[in-house]
């Protein structure tokens, strides 16, 4: 089920409906941000939204909620089309996304994340969210009704290995073939091709966005995406889809201790 597919009483059935996946929700979220020269800015929203996306056409006991596709990328601003928002905006976004959510009944919001640049600020949010409920005075056994679990979408078992069998050289850190394979295969009528030297891109430290454009002037960190392609794509997207399904459905079923 995809919320923004659905009209209210259907997510208010499915919600009462008492079925394993009903209170668990996957939360897309991503960049959107360069990605070299041929990746596309929205690879980092659009790779976690592709594997929920299959997931959920494959398993309609998945509900999906819209994809949070702007996240922390102040470090690409030299690059045109990047779009990025403060560290404390995006805490107070996914707070507020996790309000809404909680509210209408969900307890288990999982973040299937597609940038590294996310991570830290995602997990200071969880931290603010949960401190809201630690700081809460006597009883102290009372806990918050919901769970929160980050989860980036390459780290799904199985997933990263793959993608390093695919592309045994040349994978890097940034603008990599295996993301930008995936919104290949997603969108093949997208498929850009450029000329870069050198066919590697260099490693280094990311900084500011002015020091990451001299650093790193066509965008790519360690990598050689040229090496990407649909088909390349659609295969990680198929070892992404059950592991995604495997993990959900070990977060709906985690037993909480009793405080």
């Amino acid at each position: 089920m995809l919320i923004h597919l659905s009209s209210w009483p259907e997510i208010d059935e499915r919600l009462k409906s008492g079925a394993l996946l009903s209170k668990t929700v996957i939360v897309p979220i991503g960049s959107n941000e360069q990605h070299g020269p041929t990746g596309l800015l929205g690879t980092d929203w659009l790779c976690p939204e592709i594997i929920a996306h299959a997931a959920e056409k494959g398993d309609d006991s998945l509900i999906v909620t819209p994809t949070f596709n702007i996240g922390m990328a102040q470090h690409h601003l030299a690059f045109p089309g990047t779009i990025t928002l403060r560290p404390s905006t995006f805490m107070a976004a996914i707070a507020d996304w996790v309000s809404s959510l909680t509210r209408h009944g969900f307890e288990r919001i999982y973040f299937l994340n597609g940038h590294g640049g996310n991570v830290a600020t995602i997990e200071a949010a969880f931290a603010e969210i949960y401190a809201d409920w630690s700081f809460t005075p006597e009883p102290w056994a009372e806990r918050p009704p919901f769970v929160l679990k980050l989860r980036n979408w390459w780290d799904l078992p199985g997933v990263q290995k793959l993608c390093e069998d695919i592309f045994p050289t040349g994978h890097g850190s940034h603008a990599t073939p295996s993301e930008i394979a995936v919104t290949q295969a997603g969108y093949p009528d997208r498929i850009k091709t450029a000329a870069y030297e050198p066919k590697i891109a260099p490693f280094g430290p990311i900084r500011d966005a002015n020091d990451y454009r001299a650093r790193f002037p066509d965008g790519r960190i360690g990598s050689d995406p040229a090496q990407a392609t649909p088909e390349k794509g659609q295969r990680i997207i198929d070892a992404a889809v059950p592991a995604l399904i495997r993990d959900l459905t070990d977060f709906a079923q985690e037993v909480l201790p009793v405080a």
